[in-house]
């Protein structure tokens, strides 16, 4: 217990400590959720999960929200799919999904610092728009049929590891060193906390804003990738509600909504929770509108936590 005292800050210690009485519940509700195998699609669902999740860290520590990551991953999966099916090239289909990715946060960061428009508005707007247009492009339909090689991304192995699981946690890596370990992230943790005296300490803050919101929008081109290339299908109603485990597995993990909180070892562990309790409640046949009802409430407690915290600070 020491050596993960060690290894945890104590806000993601106690969610550690959490996920493991959940786990603990689920293995004595049903015998096969510690089998290897389910264990291992836990993880595989949630790195897909994870990756949009890491996204929307950097958002919520700069004080912001992106409502549009669901949306976006599914038309990131639409338009590689028409793409692939014109016989566009492997390379020129993840580049141009990269920069498809990159615009959309480009976007949003311009819409919120230049045009002063609310981080919720702008990208609720942005997932009604990226939906519609998936629908429309699609025409409403699932488009399949992928080269292999495409393929391998979603459902490809190196040994026994599933690749989707080594983007995810080598994403995070990446992620959790950008942050703890650069100029960079600690200016983010500083526009996060007071983002006037990050201006007036000489951060760019108009610039941090978008660089939060282009790493959102690459992570969903990313998940798009993947999950598309597991399912091999484009599903224009894919990723609906991703947003919402997204922002509670973020909020779960530690971070705050108000900003200037949170880390991505704490996302991780929330993410790996909240797919523990989606695959607990599959094994337990917990009817799909319960399933609803308790991650929302899983939500909402974890939202009164965040907000109970940052009203004792201020006290």
């Amino acid at each position: 217990m020491t050596f993960l005292r060690s290894l945890f800050s104590k806000s993601e210690f106690v969610v550690f400590l959490g996920l493991l009485a959940v786990g603990a519940f689920f293995s004595f509700q049903s015998p096969v959720f510690l089998s290897s195998f389910n264990l291992q699609n836990i993880i595989l669902q949630s790195s897909i999960q994870g990756v949009i999740a890491i996204g929307m860290t950097f958002v919520i520590l700069t004080g912001g929200i992106d409502l549009s990551v669901g949306s976006v991953v599914a038309l990131s999966g639409i338009l590689m799919a028409i793409m692939l099916h014109a016989g566009w090239p492997l390379i020129a289909v993840l580049l141009v999904n990269l920069l498809f990715g990159i615009a959309v946060g480009v976007f949003h960061g311009f819409s919120i610092t230049k045009m002063r428009m609310a981080p919720f508005i702008v990208t609720l707007a942005v997932m009604a728009m990226a939906r519609g247009l998936t629908m429309v492009i699609s025409d409403g339909k699932t488009l399949f049929d992928f080269p292999e090689n495409f393929n391998y991304f979603g459902s490809g192995k190196i040994g026994p590891i599933s690749v989707t699981i080594i983007i995810f946690l080598l994403y995070a890596v990446v992620a959790e060193i950008l942050l703890q370990k650069t100029v960079l992230g600690r200016n983010i943790y500083a526009v996060g906390s007071n983002i006037k005296a990050a201006a007036l300490s000489g951060i760019k803050t108009h610039w941090i804003l978008s660089f939060v919101y282009i790493v959102s929008g690459i992570s969903c081109a990313i998940a798009g990738t993947i999950l598309t290339g597991r399912l091999d299908a484009a599903m224009p109603t894919a990723a609906t509600g991703a947003e919402l485990d997204a922002i509670a597995a973020v909020i779960i993990g530690g971070a705050s909504l108000f900003g200037g909180k949170g880390t991505i070892v704490g996302t991780v562990i929330g993410v790996l929770l909240i797919g523990v309790i989606n695959n607990g409640m599959n094994l337990m046949n917990v009817p799909p509108f319960w399933q609803s009802f308790i991650k929302g409430g899983v939500i909402f407690l974890a939202v009164l936590i965040d907000s109970l915290k940052n009203s004792g600070e201020e006290a």
